[in-house]
């Protein structure tokens, strides 16, 4: 892969696609990191309303696992 180094071989190398869905997950996880991290800072002081928040904004993203789960798409090979 551009390094410098004379290729020997076969070139195509066809990679598993569960190894891109394994990092989109990850990074939907991040992102959801991100986005609930302001919520639990004011937790505390916007009280049970910040607790909705939290529940429903999970309760969507569970959702959405469960739909990839049922098609399929978290299966491996």
């Amino acid at each position: 892969y551009e390094c410098g180094i004379p290729k020997t071989g076969i070139t195509w190398v066809q990679l598993n696609v569960g190894y891109y869905l394994v990092a989109l997950i990850f990074l939907i996880v991040d992102v959801e990191l991100i986005c609930i991290f302001p919520c639990a800072v004011v937790a505390k002081s916007v009280g049970l309303m910040a607790l909705v928040e939290i529940v429903i904004f999970f309760f969507i993203l569970f959702m959405g696992f469960l739909y990839a789960h049922k098609k399929g798409a978290l299966k491996w090979i």
